[in-house]
């Protein structure tokens, strides 16, 4: 199951390049897309959200997310699929957001709203924004597609690399780069600084806690900071479950409607 951020956060991609520097880059962008989206085949984990405005007014959100990658392989980081189902607090409970991740186009995405009977697409434009009222978007929570960004290796330390990302299509984003770092033995993302044009930060995600579950390093718990307004969201992972068969029609439209209740419990 993938360390969540959810840690979208987490958007990496391939490069390019040939020579041997830009091979090293990619071997390490790859490592650290699979440990953070890809571990395991497939999972589960029940999600606690925090969102805070950077003073005293607080909000929460409780969900639970299942995961299917549609290559079995467990080396493989292709499509994948994603159900996210809202228990609390009253006004968002029985909501569904769903993704289906494709490495070769944009993703798909719905949202289903119980208070309207509404199922509503979410656009491709509309990716980068927030996740129900969170200051993580729609496309931290399953990753960006991984051939978005260029990626060059700008620092290294005892401890992480110092990854520096540039969009292919800067047009389609609000950040101008973003860098990530990469923890040398778990290859987890601890932090991402997004920039603006300016070259200011302005938002930041950070793993406050890395436990390992079933053998693999997870993010148990997250942050996503507005470094503008000050406000943060922090979200905590427990029952994390790898290696879960989940049918594959859990992941329809039918199921927006109807939750698999055996399967979220």
């Amino acid at each position: 199951m993938k360390t969540y951020v959810f840690t979208a956060v987490l958007t990496l991609t391939l490069s390019i390049a040939t020579n041997a520097f830009a091979i090293d880059v990619t071997t390490l962008v790859e490592k650290a897309n699979f440990t953070s989206y890809y571990q395991g085949n497939g999972g589960k984990a029940k999600v606690s959200m925090t969102i805070s405005d950077g003073g005293s007014s607080t909000r929460s959100r409780d969900f639970v997310i299942l995961r299917r990658d549609d290559d079995q392989n467990s080396e493989k980081t292709g499509d994948q699929r994603f159900y996210v189902y809202f228990t609390k607090p009253a006004d968002v409970n029985k909501t569904v957001f769903m993704v289906h991740k494709k490495v070769e186009s944009d993703d798909d995405r719905w949202l289903y709203l119980p208070a309207l009977d509404l199922v509503r697409r979410i656009a491709a434009g509309d990716k980068r924004t927030s996740f129900v009222g969170s200051n993580f978007f729609y496309e931290d929570v399953s990753g960006r597609n991984p051939r978005e960004d260029s990626h060059e290796l700008v620092e290294e330390t005892d401890n992480y690399y110092v990854l520096k990302s540039t969009p292919k299509n800067p047009k389609t984003v609000e950040f101008a780069s973003y860098k990530n770092w990469i923890h040398k033995k778990s290859f987890i993302p601890v932090k991402t600084e997004f920039y603006d044009k300016q070259g200011a930060a302005y938002r930041v995600y950070e793993a406050l806690k890395v436990e390992e579950v079933q053998g693999y390093p997870t993010v148990t718990k997250s942050r996503m900071k507005d470094l503008r307004s000050g406000g943060f969201t922090e979200m905590s992972y427990r029952e994390v479950t790898y290696d879960l068969e989940i049918p594959e029609d859990t992941f329809t439209e039918r199921f927006l409607r109807n939750p698999p209740r055996k399967l979220l419990r």
